[in-house]
């Protein structure tokens, strides 16, 4: 099966600047208490972990990653 546009919902540890995450894909960001709630559109499986480690890179930590239904 080939790779298809995803939606996925990152969950990290922290606040982190939205303005920061936006360079690296077509995201939307939001404040659950003290985490960071990333909701990404990405083209591949490759670029998930490219933006995983963009995130490691930032050095947050990661609480969840689901994929979701769009």
């Amino acid at each position: 099966m080939p790779d298809e546009v995803q939606q996925y919902q990152i969950r990290v540890q922290g606040q982190l600047d939205a303005t920061r995450l936006a360079r690296y894909a077509a995201v939307s960001v939001c404040y659950v208490n003290d985490d960071t709630v990333i909701t990404a559109v990405l083209p591949d499986q490759s670029a998930v972990y490219g933006f995983l480690n963009r995130l490691r890179d930032l050095g947050v930590t990661l609480i969840a990653l689901q994929r979701e239904e769009v």
